[in-house]
């Protein structure tokens, strides 16, 4: 929405305000300025001057010499390339000293450009005569400027008087971004409203005056209105003895400057209507009109109707049309038809003013093809008060512009009017929401500034149907907010009980999750849940496995995405390939995502979401290097026992001899192994490929916050260091949990730091060194107290059919 600064202040005549002021206090109070061009920007020292003489220049073919009343004294000598100019003009003349805003060709300079005395081909200039792109506009605001060549006023202008006043061009165009609740505001009347409420300032809305002769306009055109829900009212009036003519300067000036090309009185008026009031209207030719009577109505699907621009659009039963008593001469609401147009032999207008529903005109455009500044008003809901009086003011300009005769009377459908809106006056509550203490009477007084009516008996106020954004009792609040201004609104704490934020358990383990991988050098990737039935096989799971009972999908991209995933190992496989086929050395990968678990098959609720942690690497490190990632990020979530890795159970993905499955307390939490050399290979990787899986649902039982932290021992340790003989069958795991049951209290820490096995080790046997360290909270241990835990200890390791070295 555009508006030109002077438009706004012939209905707000005290408003005395810098362009700059104004958009800024516009934009506080909720009508957003989006831009603004001062149109005098670069204008300096520029007057209306008379050319006296012109006579050709003694040294070249195109340029003359005139002496140019400027109001001042003697006449100045300036020479002038246009070819229009002649003596006896008045012109405007740029002062030695003074800026213009670009050349002929409307290239502009920034802050104009400075106009110097000085010598055109010898001969002295002492100014320049301007055209009106050098004097930063363009022929769509001035018509009446030549297509080449200076600029020429009236014979009456008065000599030196400012040039850029008698153009209107001491002026801004405003550009507002206006909301779609905000209708109202999509008009010149609309945006003064709010400017007047703004600055406290009275508001002089146009008033249509009563027009018409004693004829009856009933006797000339009659309508009717089929469907009341897509056309709740709908007004015409007739205008015989039209006389077609440009429409005054002002008009043009004020339509131009919402970009909207000046064309001739009659369809200037309805333009001007439209943007004025924000009701778009529409003219017919009423000798076109077959049967003097217009009918609205859907049309039938397949038929089709050639508009305005004389394109053929397609049409169905949804689109609302305006008919005559024969065919259709208008699209409701977006455009009208191509037989009953406007041209130079016109001699009676019927004006249209009507509200159609906005849902249909706004469906019924993205249809047929065709968007128009009427239906993207139409489209935002208008209001069907406006209506009436839109074309009483559009038939008063006839009038006043001599261009016919307007008959008596007014046709207007209108079988259920809209009432306005009542809303409780609760002056308590909009102080505790907004958190300010205004008084009643500084409220009241903000209402009726925007024209709403306070009724004081019934304590309520009544929003007119134009402000259609306006329902209960926050909607007034942000009126007094806006008005009052928004920095007088204190800044305040929300009422209410307190809410202590953070994160979900779950969350809060997945972050441990993401910070644990990237600190031992592992990227994050996301992986597909949609894969293929044939991941499986690439997999080598054998044809009774259960993660081969998967939830299809109904509608799917393809048959490689065909299936919700049960595992996620391919999706972190296909992504380790994918590095190891562009030659990445050495990588490490990261996924946290879910596996969907069918609960039964067909599905008949929702299946069973579990959110997976994948770890994957080739390159550098091995099995234990991704073990150990696993066991620090057990030690980061809490777990206070050391977990469990059993080797009974075979995984068919995973190397047979170097794989484990992960238990804690009796629960399994997870999956660790070297990817199968088949499977790998299934995927393009030639190198060793590590992955782990762990269940993160399972492991939110056992993981925990709450640490205890314990002093600097105050006591000296004592450790011991045992060398054993170990069958091969015997794990590490299996030995730590001897040693750990049989130290007891006094046990504080143990650790593996030699494993060898060969010569001289028997075949079958292999050499395992611990170091135990003992220490007493609250002595020195004694050697008897280390000797007996000792003894259980190797007692314990005997039972295994181990041997201590000797």
């Amino acid at each position: 929405m555009n508006t030109s600064l002077s438009w706004i202040k012939s209905y707000v005549p005290d408003l005395d305000v810098t362009p700059q002021e104004y958009c800024d206090a516009m934009t506080l109070s909720g009508t957003k300025v989006e831009g603004c061009e001062c149109l005098d920007r670069d204008l300096d020292k520029i007057v209306v001057g008379e050319v006296k003489s012109c006579v050709p220049h003694p040294d070249s073919d195109h340029l003359h010499v005139c002496m140019v009343d400027v109001g001042s004294g003697e006449p100045i000598q300036i020479v002038c390339g246009a070819p229009n100019v002649a003596a006896g003009q008045k012109v405007p003349v740029v002062l030695d000293g003074g800026r213009v805003a670009g050349s002929k060709d409307g290239n502009a300079a920034e802050g104009g450009i400075l106009i110097k005395k000085g010598k055109l081909r010898g001969v002295e200039s002492n100014g320049m005569i301007c055209s009106i792109e050098e004097l930063g506009s363009t022929r769509e605001l001035y018509p009446e400027a030549p297509e080449y060549g200076i600029y020429v006023f009236p014979e009456d202008t008065p000599v030196g008087a400012d040039a850029v006043e008698l153009l209107g061009l001491h002026d801004a165009v405003i550009e507002y971004e206006i909301t779609s609740n905000r209708v109202d505001c999509y008009s010149a009347i609309g945006i003064a409203r709010e400017a007047a409420a703004t600055f406290g300032k009275e508001f002089h809305k146009p008033e249509p005056k009563e027009t018409g002769n004693s004829e009856d306009v009933n006797d000339y055109i009659s309508v009717e209105v089929e469907d009341p829900q897509l056309c709740p009212r709908f007004t015409a009036r007739v205008v015989k003895n039209v006389k077609l003519a440009p429409s005054p300067k002002w008009m043009q000036r004020r339509l131009a400057s919402n970009g909207i090309r000046p064309i001739n009185n009659v369809v200037d008026i309805t333009n001007y209507i439209m943007e004025e009031y924000g009701q778009p209207m529409h003219s017919y030719d009423y000798d076109t009109i077959r049967g003097h009577k217009i009918v609205v109505k859907c049309a039938q699907d397949g038929e089709t109707f050639r508009t305005l621009d004389g394109q053929d659009r397609k049409l169905d039963q949804n689109v609302l049309m305006i008919c005559d008593g024969e065919r259709y001469v208008g699209i409701a609401g977006i455009m009208g038809g191509e037989d009953s147009m406007i041209t130079d032999d016109v001699k009676t207008v019927l004006f249209e003013a009507a509200c159609f529903d906005g849902t249909n005109v706004r469906l019924s455009s993205k249809r047929i093809g065709l968007q128009t500044d009427a239906s993207q008003k139409f489209d935002k809901g208008l209001d069907p008060n406006t209506a009436r009086e839109a074309i009483d003011r559009a038939c008063e300009l006839m009038e006043e512009f001599g261009a016919g005769e307007v008959v008596g009377g007014c046709v207007d459908v209108y079988p259920v009017k809209r009432e306005p809106v009542e809303i409780p006056f609760e002056p308590e509550k909009i102080n505790r929401l907004l958190g300010t203490s205004f008084s009643e009477e500084e409220m009241i007084g903000y209402f009726e500034a925007a024209d709403l009516i306070y009724d004081r008996e019934r304590r309520v106020v009544i929003a007119p149907t134009f402000r259609q954004d306006l329902h209960r009792m926050c909607d007034l609040a942000e009126e007094v907010a806006r008005f009052s201004g928004y920095d007088r609104i204190p800044t305040t704490l929300p009422a209410g009980e307190a809410t202590a934020g953070g994160l979900q358990f779950a969350m809060q383990l997945q972050g441990i999750a993401r910070d644990t991988a990237e600190s031992c050098g592992f990227s994050q990737g996301y992986c597909y849940s949609f894969e293929s039935p044939k991941v499986f096989d690439r997999l080598l799971f054998p044809e009774d496995a259960p993660e081969r009972k998967t939830i299809e999908i109904r509608n799917p991209l393809g048959p490689d995405f065909s299936i919700m995933r049960t595992t996620s190992l391919n999706g972190m496989l296909v992504s380790l390939a994918t590095n190891y086929n562009r030659r990445n050395k050495s990588v490490r990968l990261y996924e946290l995502g879910n596996v969907y678990i069918p609960k039964s098959l067909p599905v008949t609720e929702l299946p069973d979401e579990r959110m997976k942690f994948t770890l994957g690497m080739y390159g550098e490190g091995d099995f234990f290097d991704l073990k150990g990632v696993v066991e620090l990020f057990f030690d980061k979530l809490g777990l206070k026992e050391k977990a469990e890795y059993r080797t009974d159970e075979k995984l068919p993905y995973f190397h047979p001899g170097r794989q484990a499955k992960i238990w804690y307390q009796g629960v399994p939490v997870g999956e660790i192994g070297e990817i199968h050399p088949k499977a790998a290979a299934n995927y393009s990787i030639k190198e060793r490929v590590y992955a782990a899986v762990l269940d993160m649902k399972n492991l939110e039982a056992f993981a925990t916050f709450d640490r205890k932290y314990a002093g600097i021992a105050r006591f000296p340790a004592v450790t011991r260091d045992i060398s054993m003989i170990v069958p091969k069958a015997v794990t590490a795991a299996e030995i730590e949990k001897v040693i750990a049951q049989r130290g007891g209290k006094l046990l504080e820490h143990y650790e593996l730091f030699d494993l060898y096995e060969g010569a001289p080790i028997l075949p079958g046997f292999k050499s395992m060194a611990y170091s135990l360290t003992f220490r007493h909270k609250e002595k020195t241990l004694e050697e008897a107290e280390v000797a007996s835990a000792m003894k259980k200890i190797l007692n314990g390791l005997e039972n295994m059919q181990i041997e201590l070295r000797k």
